[in-house]
């Protein structure tokens, strides 16, 4: 697998900023400007030497939530390794974990089900085992720990939710840059995730989109529509070639930067469950209680001030703006000034790891403190987020898990506790 090389966005930002400065308020000294590439694990340019599964990446930026091309990981990669000790339960939900009387976990009680928008023949199971791993993300996991009444002593059990708070900010460049070509993202700033302003606000990473308005406004066809109503001179439409040709100019000078906030553990940001509210198999969704601290607004607040000098440093006509209303449930004020943020679906927390079972949930390996035989594996163990992303954390805390997991079945095997 070969490095995705940067997109001609970046080299066009690489060319405008690199060794120039922005002044972060809440920095006393200049923060210096360097475009840098960002890993990825994605198939992009041929190699012979590589044996390829799916394709190579498209460039349409068209990445999430999946990747049409199957350029990057996908669990059927995985499942496709299987053998056949291991039975796949599809159209079933896990409800509950059972625990004995001695903190043991014994297995899971899950519905299945049948048909997909409104399920039908819903039926109650079993599936006993010597060991139980959940591996549903931080939401899921908190959720079934507090429906099954377990692993909570800590308290923490649902708490120190956390995302990354993005900022976007998007404008037109005076050129084309060509825009929507490549995957979501190929670079970024890292300059304003360390240093001494950390103590006074959120540290961040400046992610520069590939994919133009999407994320901020939604796909380009949504700007053919607002061009056919008042594009043109006094507010008329457009239509035909001057349509094609305002339409073909405008997205080519499309930029946006995605500036992902590092968020604090906070015990009040949660996942509960409250029994009036159930999905449609009579299981308990999950409540989320979330808001942001001074901590992460005053971030916020310091990458729209730098957000403002690097459109003055390209040129970029800023078309950046906040309102109320169901198109920023993240909006809100601060002293005076609209600001917005959406979530960037990094959920972390709610099963914390740690040193004690005080004021932890899971030890080193993920597995439950209350409970020697339960894991609860993913990002809901990271008690900090940091400021990227956390899927390769994510993987590694699993392999390691992995390993004890395996160490801990051949125990179990040595005892006789384990079915042939």
């Amino acid at each position: 697998m070969r490095a995705i090389p940067r997109s001609h966005l970046d080299q066009v930002l690489a060319d405008a900023l690199d060794g120039k400065c922005v002044q972060d308020p809440a920095e006393e000294v200049p923060t210096p400007l360097r475009v840098v590439g960002t890993p990825h694990a994605r198939n992009g340019l041929p190699n012979p030497g590589y044996q390829l599964e799916g394709n190579l990446c498209s460039g349409h930026a068209s990445c999430v939530p999946i990747c049409p091309a199957q350029a990057k990981y996908t669990p059927l990669r995985t499942q496709a390794r299987w053998s056949a000790s291991v039975t796949l339960v599809t159209r079933a939900v896990v409800s509950r974990v059972r625990i004995d009387g001695n903190g043991r976990a014994t297995g899971v009680e899950y519905r299945t089900y049948e048909g997909d928008d409104h399920p039908t023949g819903i039926a109650e199971r079993r599936a006993d085992a010597a060991l139980v791993v959940l591996a549903a993300h931080a939401i899921e996991n908190a959720k079934l720990l507090l429906a099954s009444g377990a692993a909570n002593s800590s308290d923490q059990v649902g708490r120190n939710l956390m995302d990354h708070p993005v900022l976007l900010t998007w404008g037109l460049m005076p050129q084309q840059v060509g825009a929507y070509r490549g995957p979501g993202s190929t670079s970024g700033l890292e300059g304003f995730r360390f240093g001494a302003a950390r103590a006074r606000r959120a540290p961040f990473r400046v992610e520069i989109g590939n994919w133009g308005w999407t994320w901020a406004l939604g796909p380009p066809d949504l700007r053919v529509a607002e061009l056919l109503r008042s594009g043109g001179a006094a507010g008329r439409g457009l239509f035909g070639p001057e349509l094609r040709r305002t339409l073909g100019d405008r997205i080519g000078r499309e930029i946006a930067f995605q500036f992902e906030m590092e968020q604090e553990a906070d015990p009040a940001n949660r996942v509960t469950i409250d029994p009036r509210h159930r999905d449609a198999l009579g299981n308990p969704r999950p409540v989320l209680h979330y808001d942001l601290s001074e901590y992460v607004k005053r971030g916020i607040v310091a990458a729209k001030a730098v957000s403002d000098q690097l459109f003055a440093l390209l040129g970029a006509q800023d078309h950046t703006r906040f309102e109320p209303g169901p198109a920023w449930p993240g909006y809100f004020e601060y002293q005076g000034r609209p600001y917005a943020y959406r979530a960037a679906g990094h959920g972390a927390g709610t099963h914390i790891m740690g040193d004690s079972p005080a004021d932890s949930v899971v030890d080193a390996w993920q597995r439950c403190w209350d409970h020697p035989n339960l894991y609860a594996v993913g990002c809901g163990s990271m008690p900090t987020v940091a400021t990227s992303n956390p899927s390769l954390t994510m993987a590694a805390l699993a392999l390691r898990s992995a390993e004890r997991i395996h160490h801990d079945l051949q125990g179990l095997a040595r005892e006789g506790a384990l079915s042939p």
